[in-house]
């Protein structure tokens, strides 16, 4: 059985492998995107199909469980990316998948 870390050090290291991948134009790309945009704001980004794990190399979809466990277990309220460091990857991605919805510099 696999361990899936879920603490801070681990999920900040998830993100540093799921962010180049939300960045690249595959499959496995727009569902991390998606993942990504909808945890970042799912009611005008989009939210996340829990489904589209089955779509996602093991490596990957661990990435992904390992940040959801990280803000499952998290009890200072709500935590989001930008929190973690990764505002501006974020606005490229959004830039990249939701070019209408990207911010105006």
């Amino acid at each position: 059985m696999t361990s899936i870390q879920t603490d801070y050090d681990s999920a900040r290291a998830a993100l540093t492998r799921l962010i180049p991948i939300a960045m690249s134009d595959t499959g496995q790309a727009r569902r991390v995107a998606n993942f990504l945009m909808a945890w970042w704001n799912g009611p005008d980004l989009g939210h996340f199909e829990i489904a589209d794990l089955f779509g996602l190399d093991i490596a990957i979809a661990n990435d992904i469980t390992s940040v959801i466990g990280f803000l499952g277990q998290n009890d200072r309220g709500a935590v989001y990316i930008d929190s973690l460091g990764f505002a501006e990857e974020m606005q490229d991605i959004i830039a990249l998948w939701r070019p209408s919805l990207a911010r105006k510099s």
